[in-house]
């Protein structure tokens, strides 16, 4: 079986010249349009909820995790910026793991993906959600609980709040959350008896956000700019006025949690850096997606690593990091404070955060479906592009589907963990592909490359010394407390550390990719053991799909299809 042909650059090259002469998307977008589009990924429910959680969890300390993911992020956006470098189409990782390693993990790396593009928009839009009816809230108008959240968490939060009242607590004593999930469980309407609880707010928003996307990146583009800046206003006044209010005493102790409390955010802060990658699905929308591609990426993660440290810094400075686990922790810190305005015009810039996350993905996936049917992975349909506005338009509304109907039943938490991993799993596979082909002889010269740096005394030496870390902290951690079944993620980290520094020594491979392959490996380590499982499982359908009917289609297997 060849599991394993790949697609060479120049095969790749060849494709892009037949599908511009009339199936090609419009080369609409500049660098500071790709970097807008980066921005408008990256800056959203990150900064203005999950920012809380992780504080809660950190303390002031989560800057560290905010600074230690982006460098994370950045050997990777390195990787994806060679790529799109050497493969100028749309596809992303997809198209890059075909080159590098072969179909069966673009396949594995496509069906990925899915996960994090679909999925991960699936909770963007439950955190709409949130924003939308608690400023129509605020606004004095009411939304059914209902028809505003999702059945599994309105049903847990009933029980809690059954219980607390069992426990002698009244209702105002109890928190708004929990209280919207136990009215919404009350007042829900029933069919026998099945309660009907959906979050319609979600749908709309992913229904406005499909046409947009459907009708042209031209117009898509303009909306999403106008966007952008809206939130870079907004946050900047946040930034100005909230150090107004900074109590320096608030950061001491600044790691109150340690180490352990920090890592406990690594789901939501990387969560918050999901989206630079989505830059490289339009390299076929780029003028000169050789050049603009890398510059947009590197702008994007620092710009935004920028605004996420000093928010995390004025949020826990301006109130204590354990009365922020709330899911609107920019408008409460202001509210407190008696600024009702503000915090109105934050909780409205919210949504049109939410909303630029939204749309820069719901442009990613039909593009990696589009790449993906192209190569006979998936049928023709999905590779259809709309005669008037140049989109596929296909994919575009299934994207909508897929991701609307869940985000009517879902729950938030499950979403952004599958995310998180689905995303780390792509960068792993990006910087290995760099290094793949940094081994190989090719005439191509891209004209961005990752600096070269020789690993080879580096890399082993670096491990060597957080082996000896590692052990002097925990003198039990490699002979006892290693070989918990909960602990398996790290196991693999390790075991991938040490085969790595063997072929760096032999190899002298690159430091950088090399450098994101491992930090990205250590991050998804940090995931739970039940994460593991849906991110396998989820993978286990994908190959069930790929051996019932991508390998028998394949344009590699079948070039006359």
């Amino acid at each position: 079986m060849q599991l394993f042909r790949k697609k060479s650059i120049e095969h790749i090259e060849k494709e892009a010249k037949l599908y511009a002469d009339g199936n090609a998307l419009k080369k609409v977008l500049g660098v500071k349009d790709l970097t807008f589009l980066g921005v408008s990924a990256v800056i959203g429910a990150g900064i203005f909820s999950s920012v809380g959680k992780a504080a809660y969890d950190g303390g002031p300390g989560i800057v560290f995790l905010y600074i230690f993911t982006a460098i994370a992020c950045g050997f990777a956006a390195l990787c994806y910026a060679e790529f799109a470098s050497r493969v100028p189409v749309s596809g992303s990782a997809y198209t890059y793991s075909y080159v590098a390693f072969g179909e069966l993990f673009a396949w594995i790396i496509g069906w990925d993906l899915l996960m994090e593009y679909a999925i991960g928009n699936i909770a963007v839009a439950i955190s709409w959600s949130d924003y939308f009816t608690t400023l129509l809230q605020k606004s004095g108008i009411h939304f059914a609980e209902f028809l505003s959240t999702n059945y599994s968490s309105a049903k847990l939060q009933f029980v809690e709040v059954q219980n607390l009242l069992l426990e002698g607590a009244s209702l105002q004593e109890i928190s708004p959350t929990l209280l919207r999930g136990y009215n919404a469980w009350l007042q829900a309407p029933k069919i026998g008896s099945l309660r009907i609880i959906m979050d319609i707010p979600a749908l709309g928003i992913v229904a406005f956000i499909t046409w947009v996307v459907f009708v042209g990146m031209r117009e898509t583009k303009a909306f999403n700019n106008v966007l952008v800046i809206i939130k870079l206003f907004v946050i900047f006044m946040v930034i100005v006025l909230g150090a107004y209010y900074v109590q320096p005493e608030n950061w001491s102790p600044f790691t109150p949690e340690g180490l352990g409390g920090i890592l406990k955010g690594v789901s939501a802060v990387f969560f918050a850096y999901i989206g630079f990658d989505a830059i490289s699905t339009t390299a076929e929308e780029a003028k000169d997606p050789q050049k603009d591609l890398p510059k947009a990426m590197i702008y994007t993660l620092i710009i935004c690593t920028t605004l996420y440290v000093i928010i995390a810094l004025i949020l826990t400075g301006m109130v204590h990091y354990k009365d922020l686990n709330v899911g609107d922790p920019l408008a409460r810190v202001f509210d407190e404070r008696g600024l009702s305005i503000i915090s109105g015009i934050v909780a409205f810039s919210a949504l049109i955060a939410t909303a630029g996350v939204l749309l820069v993905f719901q442009i990613g996936q039909p593009r990696i479906w589009l790449s993906m049917s192209r190569d006979g992975l998936l049928p023709k349909k999905f590779s259809k592009i709309h005669k008037k506005y140049g989109t596929p338009s296909f994919s575009t509304i299934l994207t909508g589907l897929v991701v609307g109907i869940p985000a009517l039943f879902l729950d938030l938490e499950i979403v952004i963990s599958l995310t998180s991993i689905g995303t780390l799993f792509a960068f792993v596979l990006v910087c290995g592909g760099i290094l793949v082909l940094h081994q190989e002889k090719t005439t191509i010269k891209p004209k961005f490359k990752v600096p070269y740096v020789n690993s080879k005394w580096i890399f082993p030496f670096a491990i060597l010394i957080s082996i000896i870390i590692m052990q002097s902290i925990n003198t039990n951690y490699f002979t006892s407390y290693l070989w918990h079944w909960e602990q398996f993620p790290m196991i693999i980290f390790w075991i991938s550390m040490l085969v790595l520094s063997i072929y760096s020594w032999k190899n002298n491979l690159s430091l950088i990719p090399l450098l994101g392959l491992s930090t990205c490996l250590l991050l998804m380590a940090q995931e739970s053991h039940s994460n593991w499982w849906r991110f396998a499982i989820w993978l286990a359908i994908g190959l069930i799909i790929y051996f019932g009917y991508s390998y028998k289609h394949s344009k590699l297997k079948n070039p006359l299809n």
